[in-house]
């Protein structure tokens, strides 16, 4: 019986963190299963209405498939000419932020004993049609700027929500990729 096995996991928010400490440490030894590939395919339904579907991922050397995978819908309103068959793509990106850093912000806490009672968050950002239109090259396509603000119940000392909120930030993936700019490449199969 290794020591892991013998001793009861600890869990804070919900967050098993000997497994997280587990798998740190198994990364520290064994650095390439720390590499993982995500993957997402998308079909256009109609209009502005398309769906993207989530399964397969590769992670910890081995391609992973989802019991269940997972569909978004996305679609405009109709002021948008949409049907509103589910949230805009802008919206989407709103979503994986929150929970990218909803997720990093309750991992780090667990990870250093602060229990949280609820974490909430707003998200908001300006875009202007007329660079999505092509009506004026000056006008950026996407957000002018997103906005966020977390609303944080816990008996820890607000320094150390604050510091919270700043790590979740630091260890973002999406925050990452929204926040700096990212190679993408587009080409016709």
């Amino acid at each position: 019986m290794t020591q892991q096995s013998m001793q009861e996991d600890k869990i804070i928010n919900g967050v098993n963190v000997t497994s997280l400490f587990g798998t740190m440490d198994a990364i520290k030894e064994q650095n390439d299963i720390a590499a993982f590939q995500f993957r997402a395919s998308n079909k256009w339904v109609n209009g502005a209405n398309n769906r993207t579907t989530v399964d397969e991922y590769y992670g910890a050397c081995e391609t992973h498939s989802r019991e269940t995978p997972f569909t978004f819908e996305k679609d405009e309103p109709p002021i948008l000419l949409g049907e509103d068959k589910g949230a805009n793509p802008v919206e989407y990106l709103f979503a994986a932020l929150a929970g990218c850093l909803t997720t990093g912000l309750v991992y780090h806490a667990a990870a250093r004993g602060i229990e949280l009672d609820e974490v909430e968050s707003t998200y908001e950002g300006n875009i202007d049609l007329r660079g999505f239109l092509g009506m004026d090259e000056s006008v950026r396509n996407g957000y002018e700027g997103i906005t966020v603000t977390f609303r944080i119940k816990s008996d820890a000392p607000r320094e150390q929500l604050e510091e919270l909120v700043k790590v979740a930030q630091q260890r973002s993936p999406v925050y990452d990729c929204v926040s700096n700019p990212v190679p993408v490449s587009v080409k016709l199969a």
